[in-house]
This record gives C-alpha cells, sequence and structure tokens, in this order.
C-alpha cells in the first residue's frame, strides 16, 4: 500500500520553513493570557487574576499574586484566553462549566486580586521559611489553647507570604469562643489572625499524604467541595462493610464512593428487582441476586429448582418462555415388590408328640430348632401389697 503525502502536514514538515521563525519570535506572535487562574493556599483555594500581560507563565509556574487575604506565592494552574499558546488552557466557559459541576457556589472560588509578577528565589526562599516554622505556631497555639481552657484540637495555622495574616484551622464537636485566642496569637506574631472551623475532612485535606490505594489522597489533590457519603453508596458497590476497607484516612466513608455512586445506580435500575418472575431460555423462575457490574441475574428455576446465572439481554418473558415440564414424559408407576414367602424345608411335628418319625430315624439327625429363652424381669412387689 502506498503512502501519499497529506497537503496539510506540508508545510509543518518542510525544515526551512519551520527553522524560519526563533522561539522568540514565535512566542511574539502570541497573544499575552489576559487572565490566569492559580491555585494557593494549604487548602487548595482557587481563583482567576486578571494579568497585565508583560509576563508569560506557563503551567505549574511560581506566581506572587494579590488575593483576598493578602499577597500569597500561587501555583499556575491554566489561562482562560483562546490563544494562550498552550495546549492545557481553557476558556472560560470550560472554566465555569467545570466549576458549576463540582460544586458551584461551594466551591472555594475567589476573583478578586492580580497576579504581580513571577516568583523569584528569593520569595521561593521565604515562603519556605514559612512552613518551616509552622510546627512552632501550631505547639505555641495548642499551649495557649490549654492555658484558656477551649476544648479545641489545633489542626494547622498558616501564615501567607506576606506575613500579615495568619490562620488558625481547629476542631470542637461543639461551638467554642475563639476570641481570646485569637487575640492572643495577633499580639504574639503582630499580624491579623483568623480562625476556620473544620472537619474530619478536611484535616486529612491538611495533613493526610497518601491513601490506601498508593496515591495522593483526593481531597489534597484536586477534590474541593468535600461532600458527605452515603452507607448506601457503600452497600451498593461493596460486598463488605468492614469499616477498616470503606474508610478514608479521616475515618469517614472513602471520597472516592461518589465517584461510581451514579454509574451503580443507572446500572441496578435495568435489574429485575428480587423474587420476580422471569422467563430463560431453560424455563421460568425467580430471582435471586443480581451483579449490578457484569448485569447478571441469578435464577432459580421452577422445574428443578437449579439456579443459572443469565444475562440481562437473554431474559425473556416467562409466559413466552419454553417450559420442559410440558416437554417431558410422564414417568410409568412405579410397581411394588412383592416379598417371598419361604417354604418350610422341614415337616411341622404330628401331633402325638413323636418328633422322630414313623421311620424310626435318629433323633440326633434332624436339625435341632435353638429356642431363645425369654428373661421374664421380676416385677418388684410393691411394699404395700
Amino acid at each position: 500500500m502506498s503512502i501519499f503525502p497529506l497537503p496539510v502536514f506540508e508545510a509543518d514538515a518542510d525544515p526551512d520553513r519551520r527553522d524560519a521563525l526563533t522561539l522568540e519570535e514565535q512566542l511574539e506572535r502570541l497573544e499575552p493570557p489576559r487572565t490566569i487562574v492559580v491555585r494557593f493556599g494549604r487548602m487548595g483555594l482557587v481563583g482567576e487574576y486578571p494579568s497585565d500581560g508583560t509576563i508569560r507563565p506557563g503551567c505549574g509556574s511560581k506566581l506572587v499574586s494579590q488575593t483576598h487575604r493578602g499577597i500569597e506565592l500561587t501555583e499556575m494552574l491554566t489561562t482562560t484566553c483562546t490563544n494562550a499558546g498552550c495546549g492545557k488552557s481553557v476558556t472560560r466557559k470550560d472554566m465555569r462549566s467545570y466549576i458549576e459541576a463540582s460544586g458551584g457556589k461551594e466551591y472555594p472560588f475567589s476573583g478578586e486580586g492580580r497576579i504581580l509578577r513571577i516568583a523569584t528565589v528569593e520569595d521561593m526562599q521565604l515562603d519556605e521559611q514559612r512552613r518551616a516554622g509552622a510546627r512552632e505556631r501550631i505547639m505555641r497555639a495548642r499551649s495557649l489553647a490549654g492555658s484558656m481552657g477551649l476544648d479545641v484540637k489545633i489542626v494547622d495555622v498558616e501564615m501567607i507570604l506576606g506575613g500579615d495574616v495568619v490562620t488558625i484551622y481547629y476542631m470542637a464537636e461543639e461551638a467554642v469562643d475563639m476570641k481570646p485566642l485569637q487575640r492572643a496569637i495577633s499580639g504574639e506574631l503582630n499580624c491579623r489572625a483568623e480562625v476556620h472551623q473544620v472537619g474530619a475532612r478536611d484535616e486529612a485535606r491538611l495533613n493526610a499524604d497518601y491513601e490506601k490505594c498508593g496515591q495522593h489522597c483526593c481531597c489534597k489533590n484536586f477534590l474541593k467541595v468535600l461532600k458527605p457519603v452515603s452507607m448506601r453508596a457503600a452497600k451498593q458497590q461493596k460486598a463488605t462493610l468492614d469499616p477498616l476497607k470503606i474508610s478514608g484516612r479521616c475515618g469517614r466513608l472513602m471520597c472516592c464512593l461518589r465517584y461510581e455512586d451514579q454509574t451503580y445506580r443507572e446500572l441496578k435500575a435495568n435489574l429485575p428487582h428480587r423474587r420476580t418472575r422471569v422467563g430463560t431460555t431453560e424455563g421460568p423462575g425467580l430471582v435471586i441476586d443480581g451483579k449490578i457490574l457484569t448485569q447478571l441475574v441469578l435464577v432459580e428455576l421452577e422445574h428443578d429448582r437449579r439456579r443459572i446465572a443469565v444475562p440481562l439481554e437473554e431474559l425473556i418473558d416467562p409466559e413466552n418462555c419454553p417450559n420442559p415440564t410440558e416437554e417431558l414424559p410422564t414417568p410409568p408407576p412405579k410397581r411394588r415388590r412383592r416379598r417371598r414367602k419361604k417354604a418350610d424345608e422341614q415337616p411341622k411335628a404330628d401331633s402325638t408328640g413323636d418328633r422322630g418319625g414313623d421311620n424310626g430315624e435318629d433323633k440326633g439327625s434332624e436339625p435341632k430348632k435353638k429356642r431363645r429363652r425369654r428373661r421374664r424381669r421380676r416385677r418388684k412387689k410393691d411394699s404395700n401389697s
């Protein structure tokens, strides 16, 4: 088979045309991004901020941005202009539809801010120092909470790049007044302190690393809206309800149970209910069980109580399916066997009591019948009689 060159790729295949423009000239022809989507903070907040057009960062670049909390070190996710020069860039419409499908108003999205510049080495070192001092700030906050008698658990203390805002994440079973601790932390660090109450799933987002599947925890990697998972999803997808197998790092039901919940519900709706009469190629029967993913139905046949697995598409109407009971011939009636009576080998004795016979034969020649002596139990006489 001969290969015919396509005219669409002829221009790109020409080495003279490919090397005509340098990399700098190609970048100058591209339109700079108007807005940039970045991720920032310990909770993985997402924001779309405008850019002045002087910088051309790539996906994953570290940027210094002015967010609603202050000056922070952010990570570029994508751009929202059509001519960004990157295959990973998305349009604004696609980004909005993704946010709407991922939680809508609950999605941690912010648009109040702007991109300042690309992060320098000094910015990276300063951010590393802020992260390294988080352990000391957590221990100090726990010490202050214990001295004040606050029944809370300090999960994390985050300080942004500018150092003007510190955020305290805590857990509590009941409502607790955190203003005394907030004022104490603000006075010691000489900055504005904010407090945020989190749950068990948010705690895993802040501190967890890997899950039992070997991947990063979904709440830490990409999930932004942590919705509760119902036990119904666990019963529908898992053959066992062992808490060690269906619980995540947070001690709650795993978030990945929500990924396939809708698919399981749609597939389960196709299967017939239990104790439903269905028809098969081997005869009618009752549905005993069903497999959701494989779409198999376990049927117990009516004529011989045999159980078979039938694909869903092979089920037919029980009234129109073949009936094996009508095709089988009726078995003949069973004949009763009569017990044969054995004839007596010896003649009966005469009424006179002569056992030897008339011919005077020896009495010892005749076989003697053994008589079983029955032992009579002596009845004990009652003492009263």
